[in-house]
């Protein structure tokens, strides 16, 4: 039996990615930084998703444009939606994507031994929705602006 390591006892926040390279996140979000649903692949991580729950945007690609990393903050309006079977999921979302200078690089993130551990930076190919533990999150928080 394969041990499931997101629990709600040990979850901080769920990270949602995007690739900023396949989609031009920067336009959509310099137009409208609200975000409203993202879509998730479905397992045991979305059974888990609930409503007020801290999520975080992440936004991923090649490095050579742009910043790369957390994006913004929000909560979990609800829980995932099923979808059709094989597609995403959408989750809905109150989040708000972060200004340009207020974005929080992945190297940043990297060079602090209490988030170099974090399962985005081990498995940057990994699953949708990712997730912070306690600590992780807390320790996200210190590097994001005064809300």
């Amino acid at each position: 039996m394969t041990t499931r390591r997101v629990t709600p006892e040990g979850l901080g926040a769920w990270l949602v990615k995007g690739n900023a390279d396949a989609v031009d996140l920067a336009s959509r979000f310099a137009a409208d930084p609200r975000v409203r649903s993202w879509c998730v692949r479905p397992g045991y991580r979305t059974e888990l998703m609930r409503a007020g729950q801290p999520v975080v945007l992440w936004a991923s690609g090649s490095r050579r444009r742009l910043a790369y990393g957390v994006w913004g903050v929000g909560r979990l309006a609800g829980p995932a939606v099923p979808g059709a079977p094989g597609e995403p999921w959408p989750v809905p979302l109150e989040l708000t994507v972060l200004d340009p200078g207020d974005r929080v690089p992945r190297e940043r993130l990297r060079a602090d031994a209490r988030l170099a551990g974090a399962e985005v930076l081990r498995q940057p190919q990994g699953a949708n929705p990712s997730w912070l533990t306690g600590p992780e999150f807390a320790a996200l928080r210190e590097h994001l602006p005064p809300a």
